[in-house]
């Protein structure tokens, strides 16, 4: 009887292994590959060559991308289906996202710095 309270105990944190592994951040070979095809299959919707798909994903493995890219340019062949041109180029850098506020200066500002467009303040005369 304790052997079936103990299983029915543990049987909760049994079925969340998947869960602890991916918060140890352990890898998962079968995630990476499902990734790695879809990275390959959205390449040959959008048109690029696999080289350049490999080139834009060095993390993928290059077996799993073309593997996704040739299941997808089978399926677009047999249906017909046109490229869908891609709108980001590679060289295009997206844009920073507005900060709620305008970083402002947290240091008064000398007048005399300001007076003068430096970033040093100007030399003080000495006293005696």
């Amino acid at each position: 009887m304790r052997k079936i309270i103990a299983l029915v105990a543990i049987l909760p944190f049994l079925s969340a292994c998947d869960r602890i592994a991916d918060m140890l951040e352990m890898p998962d070979s079968a995630r990476e590959t499902v990734e790695a095809e879809a990275i390959g299959s959205g390449c040959r919707q959008t048109g690029r060559s696999i080289e350049d798909c490999y080139a834009l994903n060095p993390e993928a493995r290059k077996s799993a991308i073309f593997s996704g890219w040739k299941s997808m340019n089978e399926y677009m062949m047999e249906r017909e289906i046109k490229e869908v041109p891609s709108v980001v180029s590679r060289n295009e850098v997206p844009a920073p996202q507005p900060d709620d506020k305008p970083a402002q200066a947290t240091e008064p500002v000398d007048p005399a710095v300001a007076q003068a467009g430096t970033d040093t303040p100007a030399p003080k005369a000495v006293t005696h």
